[in-house]
C-alpha cells in the first residue's frame, strides 16, 4: 500500500476542506506534532508508539491538496 506522511498540522490543515474536523482529530490524539499518512484511498493512520492506528478517512479530491501541501508524492 502507498501512503504519503505528514505532521499532524498539514493534516489538520488538509481535513478542514477533505475530511474529519480539527476537533474530531484532535479527540482521537491528532497534534501539531504528530506523525500521520494517508493512503490513496484516504485512510489516516496515525503513529502511535507501537504501530499506526487508523483513525478516519479524507473525502473527495483530496489527493491534489497532499501532493500540494506536503511537496511528496505516494510511496
Amino acid at each position: 500500500m502507498e501512503f504519503i506522511e505528514m505532521l499532524g498540522r498539514v493534516l489538520l490543515e488538509l481535513a478542514e476542506d477533505h475530511g474529519p474536523s480539527p476537533a474530531e482529530l484532535a479527540e482521537v490524539g491528532v497534534k501539531d506534532d504528530s506523525i500521520v499518512r494517508v493512503n490513496r484511498q484516504g485512510d489516516i493512520e496515525l503513529r502511535r508508539p507501537e504501530s499506526w492506528d487508523l483513525i478516519g478517512g479524507l473525502l473527495g479530491e483530496f489527493e491534489i491538496s497532499i501532493k500540494r501541501e506536503t511537496g511528496f508524492d505516494w510511496v
